[in-house]
């Protein structure tokens, strides 16, 4: 049974329950979304589309923020691009994102890292952490 016969199935939903419901069937698989901490460096798979040509385009950079939950669920990378700070929002379940994988993690005590906005050079880097 597919995913829009399964809702249109069920008439007598809430209006709730069907946003619910649509969300989860959007919702991409936990396999293919590693678990990520602030302070990880990541590599995402950004997919580009030029003219009639789709390519994955890896954007890498340090995690300096988590927010939202579920469907909505988003990440702020961080990185050094010709030396300037370039920071770019992700949501995680969306189509675009190709992929996702954990170059290394962070040691950090912070849950925002934007106090690394104002840091320059070696400062910026992120002490690694080795127990996950």
């Amino acid at each position: 049974m597919s995913k829009e016969s399964r809702i249109s199935a069920q008439k007598h939903l809430s209006a709730y329950e069907l946003i619910k419901l649509f969300e989860a069937t959007q919702l991409k698989e936990e396999k293919d979304i590693p678990e990520i901490y602030v302070g990880d460096s990541v590599s995402v798979g950004v997919k580009i589309t030029e003219g009639n040509k789709t390519r994955v385009q890896p954007y890498e950079g340090v995690v300096i923020a988590k927010r939202h939950g579920g469907i909505n669920e988003t990440i702020t990378v961080r990185r050094i691009f010709q030396g300037v700070g370039v920071e770019r929002v992700f949501l995680l379940h969306s189509p675009q994102v190709a992929s996702i994988r954990v170059e290394r993690r962070g040691k950090v005590r912070r849950a925002k890292l934007f106090y690394l906005r104002d840091r320059v050079g070696k400062a910026t880097r992120v002490k690694q952490r080795f127990d996950r």
